[in-house]
């Protein structure tokens, strides 16, 4: 689908997970997700919906962040429970402080829920029977093992109705390290 099929769609940002992680996130969200609501890979979303208008401004402070910036280190510290799902939960201080810059050259343009930080995680199942997700979750926290990463780049997607279609990609390829 090209971008002009989709001019009022919704941009959703997020941070890239490197390959071997988002390899096995991947696996677990087809595993876990219920398969007729499952049209995405794992990701960590940073903006669910800034406005389609801003697409050539956010590519080009995506674009400028990521150029300018080292990988941005993280850590993976458990299961995060999502009321009638489950998430791997996430810390980085770095990538919430790139978060933060990024919302206030928005400031203005965010919605309701884009205004806060966000709890950094990667979804592997929702929308389920609470029992269903109480019982991945303690599966699952018996093998999650903590370990450190770091993000490989930020994204931008037009949301399409449950899928999404690519509007840009950049790899962090700088030397300023945020956070830590």
């Amino acid at each position: 689908m090209s971008h002009a099929a989709i001019p009022s769609a919704p941009l959703i940002v997020t941070a890239e997970l490197p390959p071997p992680i988002q390899r096995w996130a991947s696996a677990l969200r087809a595993a876990h997700f219920p398969p007729e609501r499952n049209f995405l890979q794992a990701h960590v979303t940073l903006f669910h919906a800034l406005p389609v208008v801003l697409l050539e401004e956010a590519r080009a402070l995506l674009s400028g962040l990521a150029a300018g910036h080292a990988p941005v280190e993280a850590r993976l510290v458990g299961i995060m429970d999502l009321g009638g799902g489950t998430a791997l939960r996430l810390e980085s201080p770095g990538m919430l402080a790139l978060r933060e810059r990024i919302a206030d050259h928005f400031h203005g343009m965010l919605t309701a829920q884009d205004s806060h930080a966000p709890r950094l995680h990667v979804t592997v199942q929702n929308k389920v029977a609470r029992a269903d997700a109480i019982a991945l979750q303690q599966r699952l926290s018996g093998e999650i093992a903590r370990q450190s990463f770091a993000f490989t780049g930020l994204a931008l997607h037009h949301y399409a109705g449950g899928s999404w279609t690519p509007a840009g990609g950049w790899a962090f390829r700088g030397k300023v390290r945020v956070g830590s």
